[in-house]
């Protein structure tokens, strides 16, 4: 039977609380089946704001839910000022919780540090649970400090490593694209793969996020905390089921059988930043330029980081993975591109470059090229793609993270060895450019990046 639940949110007056959290939180609400009987949100913030205020905030965020479940939230929600790296306030806090708590960390990764450090003095209650965002430490070093800490606090299965993208319904359909299709499955493995591509890149510019942004860029802020994970996935053996344990024990052993290609950090790793441009008809700002920016952390835009995997699967195939801010052509997804035939008829002309697997993670969608006899002349092939789209989900990302989050379902959260194992396969990487190894390149907000750079380890 679902259980009542007081969720506590640090950080309550940021972007990711109304933008994302509190309409993820209404979908899951909305639901029949909702795995939380009743619902008391406290809001904590170090700013001062009376009920009114808070009431209007939370009204706002949640303006595109169903009347019945902005009235339930609204009717069992209040806001605290706190300092979330003082013990006492922390205890205080936990006090005002109706029902078992969960603490949010809505927090930059400094902070978050130091509120754990806090909350070493609080005696937390009983079925208390943690979540907080990625990235999980500033390195590999801070998320084992880090790790350490929760494990002090609350046993393992208590917290909650949040990746939204692991909430996706496409990126989930993942398990089932992979081991319940026989077609599939046959293919996915160095003998017919040639190269994988996992890319994020938006169109989106900084927009006044440089004081997270600026301190992270893009190798850390999406390679490290999301796009490797969805890489666990493409790379990861069959899971002996979907419990969290067997899942996690997985993707784990994809990471650990995963390191920068050829051992050369340098060779394989690229980073670029944007100059001013124009997206969608509107001009966008140079990057130095942005509110913000401090020119002395060299910050990355745009990252290429170029993987291989050491199992017999997919041994010799490079994955690249990348992910983009302001780029022209916006893609999120995970491609395979498959290699040729071993045996090709003479006479047969058309196409001859590979054929792939794309798997669009938004809008989510499926594709399978194939050559087949075009029109005309039988033996000229034309490529053609079969496409399905996927069932989208019942609950958006942030939904499904509060699902599970709320109904101890830790499925799809991010255990603590594999947080510290997405540190460790960026480190050299970080390494390099911290040591202007690798030069920064530029190219124009607008475009798909530097116009000399060809593919990443493409035959």
């Amino acid at each position: 039977m679902p259980e009542s639940r007081t969720l506590i949110v640090l950080g309550a007056t940021g972007d990711l609380f109304s933008r994302l959290l509190l309409p993820g939180l209404a979908g899951l609400l909305a639901l029949d089946d909702a795995p939380v009987a009743e619902l008391e949100l406290i809001g904590a913030g170090s700013s001062e704001h009376s009920d009114e205020e808070w009431r209007a905030r939370v009204a706002e965020g949640l303006a595109d839910a169903p009347s019945a479940v902005r009235d339930r939230v609204l009717g069992a929600t209040r806001y605290i000022r706190t300092d979330a790296t003082d013990g006492d306030a922390l205890r205080a806090l936990v006090e005002q919780a109706s029902h078992p708590a969960v603490l949010y960390f809505a927090l930059p990764p400094a902070i978050t540090l130091r509120a754990v450090e806090a909350l070493a003095a609080v005696a937390l209650p009983e079925g208390a649970r943690l979540a907080m965002e990625k990235p999980f430490g500033a390195d590999r070093e801070g998320a084992e400090r880090l790790n350490a800490l929760l494990a002090e606090l609350v046993p393992a299965d208590r917290v909650f490593r949040v990746d939204h993208f692991l909430g996706m319904s496409t990126v989930a359909n993942l398990i089932g694209l992979r081991f319940a299709n026989r077609i599939l499955e046959a293919v996915w493995n160095r003998e017919s793969i040639a190269r994988i591509e996992i890319v994020f890149d938006e169109t989106l510019a900084l927009e006044g996020r440089a004081g997270y942004y600026d301190a992270a860029g893009a190798l850390v802020d999406m390679i490290q905390s999301h796009l490797l994970l969805v890489h666990a996935l493409v790379a990861m053996e069959p899971p002996a089921s979907l419990d969290a344990d067997d899942l996690h024990a997985a993707l784990l052993e994809a990471l650990r059988a995963t390191r920068v290609a050829g051992g050369d950090a340098v060779a394989a790793s690229r980073r670029a930043r944007y100059t001013a441009g124009r997206i969608d008809g509107e001009q966008v700002p140079d990057y130095t330029a942005e509110e913000g920016v401090d020119l002395d952390n060299a910050t990355e835009t745009l990252a290429e980081v170029l993987l291989e995997v050491r199992t017999p699967r997919l041994e010799g195939v490079p994955i690249l993975l990348r992910s983009g801010k302001a780029i022209g052509a916006p893609a999120s997804s995970i491609r395979l591109e498959l290699e040729p035939p071993r045996y090709r008829p003479r006479g047969l002309t058309g196409h001859e470059g590979p054929a792939a697997i794309s798997i669009a993670l938004t809008p989510e969608r499926l594709s399978l090229e194939l050559d087949i006899n075009g029109s005309g002349d039988p033996t000229d092939l034309d490529r053609v793609a079969l496409e399905a789209d996927f069932s989208p989900g019942r609950l958006d990302a942030y939904g499904e993270v509060l699902a599970g989050l709320l109904g101890d379902d830790p499925t799809f959260s991010v255990a603590a060895e594999i947080a510290e194992e997405c540190w460790r396969i960026v480190e050299p990487v970080l390494a390099a450019w911290r040591a202007d190894e690798v030069p920064l390149d530029e190219y124009p907000a607008g475009s798909n990046g530097p116009s000399d750079w060809a593919p990443m380890g493409a035959a």
